[in-house]
């Protein structure tokens, strides 16, 4: 039988060998039969390496202006070609499902972040069966594929054991995975790392680990292996970092590098980096700096109105953002010195770029603990400046202010999330074979989604037509190999529409309109703002009462794009989608028992036992004197609660973020079966907790923070409090803490909802929704 021949009898040992060849990839095309050769890719294809940062800001590199040093980068940027009219969305997992399958995010069915599943296609959370991702793509031609870092790309309810695992990277054409699933984790004690489709095990991260370093030496590894095993074969590396996204974290030694930089403020900073830009010539000619953000709610406070201390905290929080940078610029050296000792890199396709504009979660004051602004505490702030010296360690998980968002997207107005240049202009740079070497700046509208067309051109691998028995949806993009050889070529790119949170935006050979939503207000009430960009392109001058006919024209331009993506139905800003969930999520409601020795329960499901509820623990064990150690740990520095033995006595410990509440029920009796945990949600945001021993009361607490949103953003673990403690203080006597004594399991029992819960408020909201619809 010759090679790719069918065999005569598949079912026959004998057959079936002699026409394998390694089934490795699933074939796209169904017409394909799976006994059939793999495709082997061209002598000369080029590797690919795809690097994605989080929430990096437009002037954040040295080549876009930055003080930050950023040679590695600079590097690559003098080495290839450097866009400075590249967009994305808004937002990051729209971005990413849109870098990845090279659809506009809505049609990809990531129109938001992955933490709903409201039931519209749009909003789907996860990638669409019909949409091809470009490691499928590739793949199938013959690549090795790997991911690394965060994903992001999958409903938050499918992240446990559970699943289901179609949306994890494996499913979706990734040989590999090391990284993380949810929207960010903490750099020095990672929530929860995946490595293929398995979770990572790990009780104690070691002294100085730093997630940037890991996936960095995740990634030599892989490539090490693959080319060791077949070094013929070329490889695609998607490497998403979690960094420059909040928390705010690096490596001590880093941060002091850059301690002073920032003290004279993000005015300055600013104004800095826009000579930088002029120098560089990233604009055109006659282009100015946007104003400061004075918009309600996004204005920027000027930096000599701060108090003296606020601008020695301020300063800190951007010391560690640099330091952050830093760190990427390091990656991307330590990886390129990796590649070329193995001979790979002159071969190797490098992209670097952003998935949205510079974030501005951290609101005016910053936080020195992510989620704690969802609670107000009127003395955030001093809090805030006595954790100074632990800002960007392991025990904070800070966010700057939007000050330094407006700095770091400097030349544009506004933020992440924002349909205006700020939210969705960031840095791209491409270099390697087939890519012209003249570090020239090229000024061409695009658009994330003409990445996978122009990935696929430069390793001469087609598009494929099918996936899974579907036709495939057509890429919305065009690839760039146009702009490589000609600087002015014209854009192929003519139109490209915008949504997010019921913001909106739609492009249009050189003009744009523009508008910024108001949640609950009706959708008409909107002003859409009108600019031609290739005039005014840091969006200065409002041109829509000169031009009312081009506004409408675009306006309709927008509506017609968003019926052909799934844009609709809109948000306008109550949230109704992160409420509405499926009937299957009900399952998630109901009691638990997590036996001993079970791993770290998956956070997203965790939350579902506990939040904005009462809810009961019952912990069944075998007391004897001198047992101690963790029973039940749920979280990490970033809020959470547990209870511990020590020393004979019963501990609760609450950590709302960051201060910590403890409540002591004195000495343990020997012999004890059962202790208890009640915690009442009378409303008003706070927990009411009695604790029991065999059915006696031993202690209660009133008026204890719960938690909202993602907080707690660990897990629950029975036994054990596995990497970040919920107790900074008990982590540094004990480490993890584990039981010592006969522990059987932990039940939980979840109770009615807290009377202002806002799934209480959900048809309320639905009510006010129909109001603007």
């Amino acid at each position: 039988m010759t090679d790719g021949q069918q065999p005569t009898d598949p079912n026959s040992p004998t057959g079936a060998y002699a026409g394998f060849q390694g089934r490795v990839k699933q074939t796209l095309d169904d017409s394909t039969p799976w006994w059939a050769p793999r495709p082997e890719p061209g002598p000369d294809a080029p590797n690919v390496v795809v690097i994605l940062c989080d929430d990096l800001g437009f002037s954040d590199l040295g080549c876009y202006g930055s003080e930050v040093e950023t040679p590695n980068i600079d590097r690559l940027a003098a080495e290839g070609v450097q866009y400075t009219n590249f967009h994305v969305t808004p937002m990051c997992s729209p971005t990413r499902a849109a870098l990845l399958t090279g659809l506009n995010s809505h049609l990809a069915g990531v129109g938001h972040v992955a933490h709903s599943d409201c039931g519209y296609p749009g909003y789907a959370i996860e990638l669409a069966q019909d949409a091809v991702t470009v490691a499928e793509t590739l793949g199938g031609a013959g690549y090795a594929t790997m991911a690394l870092g965060k994903w992001h790309l999958s409903k938050d309810s499918d992240l446990s054991a559970a699943g289901p695992q179609d949306s994890w990277p494996v499913q979706r054409g990734f040989d590999r995975f090391y990284g993380f699933l949810d929207a960010f984790t903490n750099l020095h004690h990672p929530h929860r790392l995946v490595r293929d489709n398995s979770t990572v095990e790990v009780d104690r991260y070691p002294d100085g680990y730093y997630f940037t370093d890991d996936i960095t030496d995740r990634a030599v590894a892989m490539v090490k292996e693959q080319q060791a095993s077949n070094p013929h074969q070329p490889f695609f590396m998607y490497f998403a970092h979690g960094a420059v996204h909040a928390p705010m974290q690096a490596k001590a030694e880093d941060i002091a590098k850059h301690r002073g930089s920032y003290d004279a403020g993000w005015d300055v900073i600013r104004a800095q980096r826009w000579e930088r830009q002029k120098e560089l010539g990233l604009l055109p000619d006659g282009s100015e700096i946007a104003p400061p953000n004075s918009e309600p709610g996004d204005e920027v406070v000027p930096w000599d109105e701060l108090t003296d201390q606020q601008r020695e905290l301020y300063a800190r929080f951007m010391e560690i953002y640099a330091a952050m940078v830093q760190s990427i610029d390091e990656s991307l050296g330590r990886l390129r010195d990796e590649l070329e000792a193995l001979g790979v890199w002159e071969n190797t396709v490098v992209v670097f770029t952003s998935d949205n504009g510079a974030a501005r979660e951290g609101e005016s004051a910053g936080t020195s603990q992510f989620f704690s602004p969802l609670v107000f505490d009127p003395d955030a702030e001093q809090k805030d400046y006595d954790r100074l010296d632990l800002l960007g360690g392991p025990q904070t998980l800070p966010h700057y202010q939007r000050g330094w968002a407006y700095a770091c997207n400097t030349p544009f107005r506004l933020y992440k999330g924002n349909t205006h240049a700020g939210g969705h202009q960031v840095p791209l740079l491409i270099a390697g074979p087939g890519v012209p070497a003249d570090g020239a700046n090229r000024r061409q509208y695009l658009h994330v989604t003409d990445l996978m067309p122009t990935i696929l051109d430069l390793t001469g691998v087609d598009a494929p037509t099918q996936r899974g028995g579907l036709a495939a949806k057509p890429l919305a993009g065009t690839s760039l190999a146009n702009t490589f050889e000609d600087p002015d070529a014209p854009s192929a790119h003519g139109e490209q529409h915008y949504e997010m949170s019921g913001n909106r935006g739609f492009y249009r050979d050189g003009w744009e309109a523009v508008t910024r939503h108001q949640p609950f207000t009706p959708f008409e009430d909107d002003h859409w703002e009108l600019y031609n960009l290739d005039e005014d392109p840091t969006q200065r001058t409002d041109l829509s009462g000169a031009e009312p006919e081009r506004v409408a024209d675009l306006q309709a331009g927008w509506d017609a794009a968003a019926w052909e993506n799934q844009v609709y139905p809109l948000d306008e800003g109550g949230f109704v989608k992160f409420f509405q969930r499926p009937e299957r999520s009900a399952a998630y409601f109901g009691p638990v028992r997590i036996a001993a020795g079970t791993p770290t329960l998956e956070r997203w499901r965790c939350l579902q036992l506990i939040q904005t509820r009462s809810f009961a623990i019952s912990i069944d064990l075998q007391y004897k004197s001198g047992d101690e150690g963790v029973l039940v740990a749920h979280g990490g520095q970033g809020g959470g609660y547990g209870l511990y033995v020590e020393d004979g006595r019963l501990f609760w410990v609450h950590n709302a973020y960051g201060t910590m509440h403890l409540v002591d029920a004195g000495v343990l009796a020997d012999g004890a079966r059962q202790i208890t945990a009640d915690v009442a949600a009378p409303g008003g945001g706070i927990w009411n907790v009695t604790l029991s021993v065999d059915g006696q009361e031993v202690a209660s607490r009133e008026d204890l923070p719960h938690f909202w949103f993602m907080a707690p953003f660990e897990g629950i673990d029975v036994g054990i409090d596995r990497r970040s403690p919920v107790s900074w203080d008990i982590y540094e006597r004990h480490g993890p803490f584990r039981y010592t004594g006969t522990l059987h399991a932990v039940t939980y029992e979840p109770g009615d909802a807290a009377p202002d819960a806002p799934p209480q408020l959900a048809e309320t909201v639905m009510a006010a929704r129909r109001l603007y619809d």
